[in-house]
C-alpha cells in the first residue's frame, strides 16, 4: 500500500532504529542530524527529537525521504553520472504518487495562495 516499482523502499525510524541500519544509513551519507540551528531550536521545531522522524529510501537507493527533520518532508532523487533527465522523472513520478497515497487518507500538501506549498523551515520558503 506503498511506493511501487522502482520506488519501492522501506522507511527506517529514528527512534528504535538497530545500531547496524544506523551505521549503514552513516555510511550511505543519508543519515541527517538534529538540527541545532536558532531558528529551528527557539520554535521548538525539534521538541520531541527524534520522535516521528525518519529516512525512507527506495531499494536502488536513488529516492528519499526525510521525514521531520527540518520540513515535514524532504524529497531527494539522485543517481550517479549525468542524466538529469532520469532524476528529474523519478522526481516528479515520486511526488505524484506520494501524493496520491496521501489523498487515500485524506490529506494532501500544505498550499497558500500567498506564499506556496508550506514547510517548516522558513529559510526553504
Amino acid at each position: 500500500a506503498g511506493l511501487k516499482n522502482d520506488l519501492s523502499g522501506k522507511y527506517y525510524p529514528l527512534l528504535g532504529m538497530t545500531p547496524e541500519e544506523e551505521q549503514k544509513l552513516i555510511s550511505d551519507h543519508f543519515l541527517f542530524q538534529k538540527p541545532n540551528g536558532h531558528l529551528m531550536v527557539n520554535s521548538n521545531a525539534v521538541r520531541d527529537w527524534p520522535d516521528g522522524r525518519g529516512i525512507w529510501h527506495n531499494n536502488e537507493k536513488t529516492f528519499l525521504i526525510w521525514i521531520n527533520e527540518e520540513d515535514h518532508c524532504r524529497v531527494i532523487s539522485m543517481q550517479q553520472g549525468g542524466d538529469m533527465g532520469a532524476t528529474f522523472s523519478r522526481f516528479c513520478r515520486g511526488l505524484k504518487e506520494i501524493e496520491g497515497l496521501m489523498k487515500t487518507k485524506g490529506r494532501e500538501f500544505m498550499w497558500s495562495q500567498r506564499l506556496g506549498y508550506l514547510c517548516t523551515c522558513p529559510t526553504n520558503i
